[in-house]
């Protein structure tokens, strides 16, 4: 069952506790830990019951079950990927009735870079996966999972798969995506640690990739100024417990929301017998679809984040244990530099300790906080042991936010 700071626990297996007795501690993430084994899986067999031939082959219930004791996990390597087309506030400004100034004043975005030509998601994902796996000096032999974090995959049934194939995973990890918008890399991250610590994986790659270019209305100024396309991914490996880099989490949904934020399926326009997908009758087969540009009340979005967003950190912070003092970094979704600094302002952040690359890329959902973790740690701003705060927030509406270390 979950505890109190979202991690799964163990319950006791009811046949073992009058044969086993181990001590445990809780650790700070929640999980339960043995402290007299080390090692990961502990397996046993009775070789003798009253009453029983020890020569005689115990029945199933005789067997002392293999249990996981939990390890930690933490983050050891990342990367990010862009497509080569940049498209300023400037160019915007031939196509609709905008100028530099009034984007810069109220976002504070200046560039976007927009997929073009032969880009494609999975081709940004697989850059940004290749770097992270290079850093982490993890080979793609050695990924035990793929976790893809998208709201735009290039196929309906998800582009997980395809990157594990791109990237010459040759044991088939288990590949999956994961859908929640602009809070998708954060719940990755807690996904990942739940699959290490309840699950026995070693080496997890999470990614964050969107190309929500492809959804824009690029004669809305409201929301055509706002988004870009990226991907980010961090490799998330197994560890001694006492080297855990994941303290803690907070996630949170509001179906009610999804009136301000959303891009919902909308039916084929065409007059006719296509119109019906060729039916005689009447609502069968259903209509083609497909999906509306992205529709955002941008004055409830900016409400919701700066109310939601400093209260899950706090929930955050109280689960692992932490003052806000022991936070060398604060890193949100990159969403609006107002979002920003009005939640950095709440949280008594000061500037210099907030990570912020808005200007250069926009809002490009799943992937702006990893992408803004790689150039941070790239350029040297963030260094080994580092603590984090970081939470995403957007559509669903959805938010979370976790206390990480970096390596």
């Amino acid at each position: 069952m979950a505890n109190a700071s979202g991690f799964f626990t163990h319950p006791s297996i009811p046949n073992l506790r009058s044969r086993v007795h181990v001590p445990i501690r809780v650790s700070r993430s929640g999980f339960c830990v043995s402290t007299r084994f080390s090692k990961r899986v502990l397996c046993s067999t009775v070789s003798s019951v009253d009453g029983v031939d020890k020569h005689a082959s115990p029945s199933p219930s005789q067997y002392q079950r293999p249990r996981l004791v939990p390890s930690g996990c933490k983050l050891i390597g990342c990367g990010s990927a862009v497509p080569s087309l940049l498209i300023s506030n400037d160019d915007l400004a031939k196509i609709v009735d905008t100028n530099d100034e009034w984007i810069a004043t109220r976002t504070g975005i200046r560039n976007r870079r927009v997929v073009s030509g032969k880009d494609s998601l999975v081709g940004l994902a697989v850059e940004a996966a290749t770097k992270a796996l290079e850093m982490a000096e993890v080979v793609p032999e050695d990924i035990d999972l793929v976790l893809m974090c998208t709201s735009t995959p290039d196929d309906l049934f998800g582009a997980a798969p395809q990157i594990q194939k791109a990237l010459g995973c040759t044991k088939n990890p288990l590949s999956y995506d994961i859908t929640a918008a602009c809070s998708g890399f954060v719940l990755g991250l807690v996904s990942a640690a739940c699959h290490i610590r309840g699950g026995g994986f070693k080496n997890v790659l999470v990614i964050g990739a969107d190309t929500l270019s492809r959804f824009v209305d690029w004669t809305d100024r409201g929301t055509c100024i706002l988004f870009g396309d990226a991907a980010g991914a961090v490799v998330v490996q197994a560890c001694d417990i006492e080297d855990d880099g994941l303290f803690s989490f907070d996630v949170h949904s509001d179906g009610d929301g999804r009136r301000h934020l959303n891009a919902s399926v909308k039916e084929s326009q065409i007059d006719g017998e296509t119109s019906s997908n060729g039916s005689v009758f009447g609502d069968f087969p259903p209509k083609q679809s497909s999906y509306s540009c992205i529709q955002m009340n941008g004055k409830e979005v900016f409400r919701f984040a700066v109310k939601s967003v400093p209260q899950s950190i706090e929930s955050a912070l109280q689960k692992a244990g932490l003052p806000a003092s022991a936070i060398d970094w604060l890193l949100l979704h990159q969403a609006n530099q107002r979002i920003i600094d009005s939640v950095a302002t709440r949280l008594q952040f000061p500037p210099e300790r907030v990570i912020s690359n808005l200007a250069n890329y926009g809002n490009t959902s799943a992937a702006s906080i990893p992408l803004a973790l790689d150039e941070a740690v790239r350029s040297g701003k963030v260094k080994p042991g580092h603590t984090i705060a970081t939470s995403g927030f957007g559509a669903g509406l959805t938010w979370g936010s976790a206390i990480v270390r970096w390596r």
